[in-house]
Parts: structure tokens; sequence; C-alpha cells
């Protein structure tokens, strides 16, 4: 990736996980690049004028004015076109593919206020995202029978009047899966890093069809 292409992106990200902050590590981890030719990087679009501030112990953040406007979309809406997003992994606009899902993930991420009011099984599933540990699940389907799932969580979205939605590389199914909250009856956190890449999925059912 050229600079022009890494600044651009680097300005992307922001703007897709505003109100929050990224740290220089994170962003180097994304971008493939060092620390230090992040930091350069945001030193350079300041200098250019770019609103990028530096919030103490939490990292980088964009102006308000610069953040991407909220998405209209529904949960279910926004589970279908993660799931779809997911199996672009080997397409040749993966990359693309890849923004896309960071920028929907942001914008209907749950936000830390409403998951004290939740119940357990959420707060176990966002501190998986943020750790990014596979989960144990026991999930009932729509007939109401119980089955034991590793899942590797991706995004956790919906709320405000809909149904809660965790999309995940689910081991069983080899496939991206999209679970209701209201369906997963315990949740626990695996002490291991995902063994499995959305890239690999294989034949499976329907989004939805968990």
């Amino acid at each position: 990736m050229n600079r022009i292409d890494r600044l651009y992106a680097l300005v992307e990200e922001l703007r897709a996980i505003f109100p929050r902050c990224a740290g220089p590590k994170e962003l180097a981890a994304r971008s493939g690049v060092s620390v230090r030719t992040v930091e350069r990087d945001v030193a350079r679009l300041q200098r250019s004028g770019l609103p990028i501030t530096l919030v103490p112990g939490e990292g980088y953040r964009l102006a308000e004015g610069m953040a991407l406007p909220p998405l209209n979309l529904t949960p279910e809406e926004a589970a279908v076109i993660a799931v779809a997003l997911h199996r672009m992994e080997e397409d040749r606009f993966a990359p693309q593919a890849a923004a896309a899902l960071r920028k929907i993930s942001a914008a209907l991420a749950v936000p830390e206020e409403e998951l004290t009011g939740m119940p357990p099984v959420a707060r176990v599933i966002e501190r998986a995202l943020l750790r990014d540990r596979p989960l144990r699940i026991e999930y009932a389907d729509r007939k109401g029978a119980v089955t034991a799932r590793d899942v590797e969580p991706r995004i956790f979205l919906g709320g405000r009047g809909g149904f809660w939605y965790l999309v995940a590389w689910c081991r069983m199914r080899r496939d991206v899966r999209v679970f209701r909250l209201d369906r997963i009856a315990s949740a626990v956190e695996l002490d291991e890093t995902p063994a499995c890449d959305d890239g690999t999925a294989g034949a499976g059912g329907p989004p939805g069809a968990a």
C-alpha cells in the first residue's frame, strides 16, 4: 500500500469507529505497518489540517464533523449484510468488503451504557470481541432444540427496540452464522485464539439458519 492509500485508509478507519478512539498499535495492526509509521502518518494528516486529536490513554479520534452519519439499518438488515461481506474473503473486492464491515460494526456496535442493563451473556460476548477470543455457547434453534457451539465472534449489533444479534464463525457449521441473543442460553469465553478464518468458510446453510 502506497503512502496516499495508507493515509486515506487511516482517515476512513477513524471515521468508521467514531466516537471511539484507536491507539497507534491497533491502527498499525490493521494497516500492516509499524507504530512509528502510523504516528508519522497521523502527524502528516494533522499538518495538512485534518482535525485528529490524541486522547490520553485512549488513542486517536477524528473530529465530529468528519464522522460517518448513522446507518439507517434494522438489526436484521445489518446482520445479513455482515454475513455477505464476511463471505467475500476470497473475492477481488475483499479489502473493500472488510472496510465496509468495519464501518457497519462501528456504527451498530453495542453502546457500553446499554450493556450494563443487558443479560450477563451480552457482557461475555462483548468482552470476547474486545479480547478476540472464541466462545462456547448453548444455543436454541427455532424449534427450541439446544446445541453447544464453539464460535468465533465478529460483530454484536442491534437493540433499540429490536433483537440483538451475534455474527460469528461457527466451528460446527464451518460457516458464518447469525445468533439471536435471546436464544443464547449461556456463553463462556475460551482461553485460546481463534482457530479459523472466515475465508475458509465452506458451503453452509443460509444466514440465520444457525
